[in-house]
């Protein structure tokens, strides 16, 4: 393998534009494939999240491809979650106790345009627009394109494919429907879907609740939540069943039914959003869903990254992050094995695979911490404890959040073992009176290690990962 070889990417999201920029600054010739228009000339948001939470793992992305400095103007600073009760209540719940930590609420569309942007500064990568991948020869590697504006179909050899096509990734069905060898792939979707709504900003473009936080209106069965945006206005998130329970998206047909659903369980968001039944009735509602596939690549010609290889719900914040991760551990892996693809991409998966079924799993998990926990008194204790302890103990203690949005030099799987038997611990702890939470936090904190630790020995001894 030289520098010579052709690479070609299908799809320029967030971590296909990263893909790209990162090996166009290592040398290569990359061309990407692109089934939309150029975002930055063009409205393609059609109901997608417009805002994501942007932390340490992707910071250190932008920080690999030397572009950290131009993406931190796009952020907003989100020190931890307020919660909203249905009095209209709210209370804060802070991400860490350490000073300086906190996750940022970044536009998807701006931050993607900045990457094509960078992009398009290398001459040996080309970007090309309204090509929808219709499939991938993954034995000769020629993938087939339709021109949107052409009408024309057309194919393209290379020398190596990366699908990084979403969640939808026609790399991924070709391994499927090919059959050239055993590939194994699961889709499991939630009950609940999503839809996005806006609390819009104000007459001097201010924004009407605080943009210090992400807001949470859990209710048990269904939540809201809200990330503030750049001009002052807040992207607002409805995660609802279809069709269970008293409320769900199946029966929320009238002008009525939408403001009555929002004025009993969300009063004070209902204030703030004039355009409730308009919006609701003409926004898309959004599945959501996991994706887990095995293998991600074949042979030394082919390679799913970011969604295409693992797609996750959005409830730990980590969609984006563990995309651009996945190109961070795979540039490292470059610098081990350059000039053998095959070696590259077996090492790369048999890294990679453990920590984004971890972080799945982990999604699944925080879905229900915000929308059932986030409010119980023994999870607020909880909360309240973990704080005091990372404040005193900043660099000895770290609860499971911490371990994955702040530690990214923790893998996602080791955070998942340690921080779910360090959770069951201090819970059961607290149940059963074993804390004196107004002690001396050096005690507690060696009780929480304790325990911890036995939890993880059993979980070992019961093989459980």
């Amino acid at each position: 393998m030289t520098k010579k070889d052709n690479i070609l990417i299908i799809g320029a999201g967030l971590c296909g534009s990263l893909l790209a920029l990162r090996l166009a600054q290592r040398g290569y010739t990359v061309n990407v494939y692109e089934s939309r228009p150029d975002l930055r000339t063009t409205d393609i948001s059609t109901g997608r999240s417009i805002n994501l939470a942007l932390s340490d793992r992707g910071i250190k992305a932008m920080r690999l491809a030397g572009i950290e400095d131009k993406v931190k103007p796009l952020c907003i600073p989100m020190y931890g979650r307020l919660i909203h009760d249905i009095e209209g209540n709210t209370f804060p719940s802070n991400y860490s106790g350490r000073e300086g930590e906190y996750i940022n609420s970044i536009s998807r569309g701006k931050l993607n345009g900045l990457l094509l942007t960078e992009a398009d500064k290398y001459n040996n990568l080309t970007i090309h627009f309204n090509k929808k991948s219709k499939g991938v020869d993954i034995e000769n590697n020629t993938a087939s394109f339709y021109d949107y504006k052409t009408k024309t179909d057309f194919n393209i050899a290379a020398d190596v494919i990366f699908g990084t096509d979403g969640a939808g990734s026609s790399l991924r069905k070709s391994y499927d429907l090919e059959r050239k060898f055993l590939f194994s792939y699961s889709q499991n979707y939630l009950t609940h879907g999503y839809k996005e709504l806006e609390i819009p900003a104000s007459e001097k473009g201010a924004h009407l609740i605080s943009k210090d936080y992400l807001h949470i209106w859990p209710r048990g069965n269904y939540m809201l939540i809200a990330l503030p945006n750049l001009d002052g206005s807040f992207t607002v998130t409805l995660f609802l069943s279809y069709e269970e329970g008293e409320y769900n998206f199946k029966n929320l047909k009238t002008e009525d039914d939408i403001k009555a659903f929002f004025k009993t369980q969300f009063p004070d968001a209902l204030a703030l959003i004039p355009n409730i039944a308009e919006e609701f009735a003409n926004n898309p509602t959004g599945p959501l869903g996991t994706i887990k596939c095995s293998p991600w690549h074949y042979k030394n010609k082919t390679l799913l990254m970011g969604d295409a290889a693992h797609a996750i719900v959005p409830f730990y914040g980590q969609g984006m992050n563990a995309s651009f991760e996945d190109v961070t551990v795979f540039d490292a892996i470059l610098d081990t094995y350059e000039g053998d693809w095959e070696t590259i991409f077996k090492a790369y998966e048999r890294v990679r695979k453990i920590d984004t079924d971890a972080i799945a799993d982990l999604a699944i998990d925080n879905y229900y911490e915000m929308r059932d926990h986030v409010a119980n008194p023994i999870f607020k204790e909880k909360r309240n404890l973990e704080m005091a302890l990372e404040k005193a103990f900043p660099k000895s203690y770290f609860s499971k959040y911490s371990m994955v949005t702040f530690n990214e030099d923790i893998p996602y799987n080791e955070a998942m073992k340690r921080g779910r038997a360090q959770d069951k611990g201090i819970l059961n702890m607290l149940a059963e009176g074993e804390i004196d939470i107004n002690g001396k936090l050096d005690i507690i904190l060696k009780q929480v290690e304790i325990e911890t630790e036995a939890i993880l020995k059993e979980d070992s001894v019961a093989s459980l990962k």
